[in-house]
């Protein structure tokens, strides 16, 4: 007998009248029908809504606004046309000056649920520009022969086709207001559909967009888009495979992007596909919030883990008396080694380990660290905080860019490590968006 499929369960059409409850940690209205969570796009706690239904699966469902019933005093209307239908941003609807005052209640919310740790002093909010803010991206590329034009730019919301947008408002004017000039010089080239992605990198002064090709451009092709940097004072490069193969058009020089901090004196070097933080702005004040937390000196012997480029471990080097950055790429950490060499630090050393493992065998690992710096990815820092007990350090400062696991972090530092939390806060790195970064500090017990 021949095997029959399964088929997906058919979504419920009608609307469903609920009202939303609180905040997901995306963003994301959330209610419950029947004992059953519903994530809701645009829908703020209080208000109450009909929705349809998106998605259904075993332990929740998704949806999306479909009737205002009652509006929430921190609503207010998107200023981007694209708003719903690309992904970029989802926090449109909420006033800019509400947006990091939700965010903060969801870093509080996360921190009593998830870690049961109460907060006993919030930080001031860091702000910065809501709009424009926008430095290091990657935007998808698609020729599409039915719309007769090529597709710059970011997926649809929960989809995988690109959106259909013409410029993006909160990337810096000089790529997010040139979508539809980056997609007229692609549609003349040979090559226009063999180009899935280009690396942005804006520094202080220069705009670097590294694009992917899947075939090499012909010289037609080099001279069309040499052009296009010539009129628009950007550096284009072609990246071939990795991106350790991002090379400048022939002919071209190779421009290295750069950003600065005035307070610390320091400035970075870096390569388009590497990670920097995406508002200058933010990352400024951020720097110098741990630099004075810290209150660092001569007698301080710092660890930074997830160093990356050494974004906290160069200015950190400009108070500490010796400063140890760990990463775990290579070419972060080679570079991270570049820039200290380029603003004349010799107290400082940077070190490649994985650490996910038992790295206290290590050289570097059997020094005596009295603060640690930690600044993971989303997945957050529980398999490091193991290696603590090597160092017993007095502070941990924590930067995170995902509350939930900054949240578990802070209740295995306090709850099972004896460490006592101090202070935390959100930064607002990233406006419009439901993306939430912030900051801890703990003290040992």
């Amino acid at each position: 007998m021949a095997c029959r499929r399964s088929r997906k369960k058919k979504l419920p059409e009608a609307a469903v009248a609920v009202t939303i409850e609180s905040l997901a940690h995306d963003g994301r209205g959330i209610a419950h029908v029947d004992g059953k969570v519903i994530f809701i796009d645009e829908a703020l706690p209080g208000e109450q809504i009909e929705f349809i239904y998106t998605d259904n699966r075993r332990d929740y469902s998704e949806g999306k606004v479909d009737k205002l019933l009652t509006q929430s005093k921190y609503r207010t209307d998107p200023k981007c046309e694209y708003f719903g239908n690309c992904g970029g941003c989802s926090f449109q609807h909420v006033k800019d000056e509400d947006q990091i005052n939700i965010k903060q209640g969801l870093l509080v919310e996360q921190f009593n649920r998830i870690g049961k740790v109460d907060i006993p002093q919030i930080w001031e909010p860091l702000t910065g520009p809501h709009w424009g803010y926008r430095r290091k991206a990657r935007m998808g590329v698609k020729y599409v022969a039915k719309k007769g034009r090529v597709l710059v730019g970011f997926r649809e919301r929960r989809n995988p086709f690109l959106a259909e947008i013409e410029s993006c408002k909160v990337m810096h004017p000089i790529v997010g207001e040139k979508l539809m000039d980056l997609s007229e010089m692609i549609g003349g080239l040979t090559i226009k559909d063999k180009i899935p992605q280009i690396e942005v990198a804006i520094g202080d002064k220069d705009c670097v967009l590294a694009f992917r090709v899947l075939e090499p451009p012909t010289t037609k092709d080099k001279e069309r888009m040499r052009e296009f940097g010539h009129k628009h004072n950007i550096s284009i490069c072609l990246q071939s495979k990795g991106p350790d193969t991002i090379v400048p058009i022939e002919g071209e020089p190779e421009v290295i992007p750069y950003y600065e901090l005035p307070e610390q004196g320091i400035k970075f070097n870096f390569k388009p596909a590497m990670f920097t933080q995406v508002n200058y702005e933010i990352n400024k004040k951020m720097i110098t919030r741990v630099i004075e937390t810290l209150e660092l000196n001569e007698n301080d012997n710092v660890l930074d883990l997830f160093c990356g480029l050494g974004n906290f471990t160069l200015p950190m080097a400009t108070k500490a008396g010796h400063v140890v950055g760990i990463e775990g790429d290579l070419p972060l950490v080679n570079h991270a080694k570049e820039n200290a060499k380029l603003n004349n630090l010799e107290n400082v050393e940077f070190h490649v380990a994985d650490l996910s493992k038992d790295v206290s065998k290590q050289a570097w690992a059997k020094q005596k660290f009295n603060k640690v710096m930690l600044d993971p990815s989303r997945a957050g820092a529980s398999e490091v905080l193991h290696n603590l007990k090597h160092w017993n350090p007095d502070l941990i400062m924590y930067v995170s860019c995902n509350p939930s696991t900054l949240a578990r972090d802070a209740g295995i530092l306090v709850n099972e490590m004896g460490y006592k939390l101090v202070k935390a806060g959100v930064m607002d790195m990233f406006p419009q968006t439901g993306h939430v970064e912030s900051i801890a500090l703990f003290k040992k017990g």
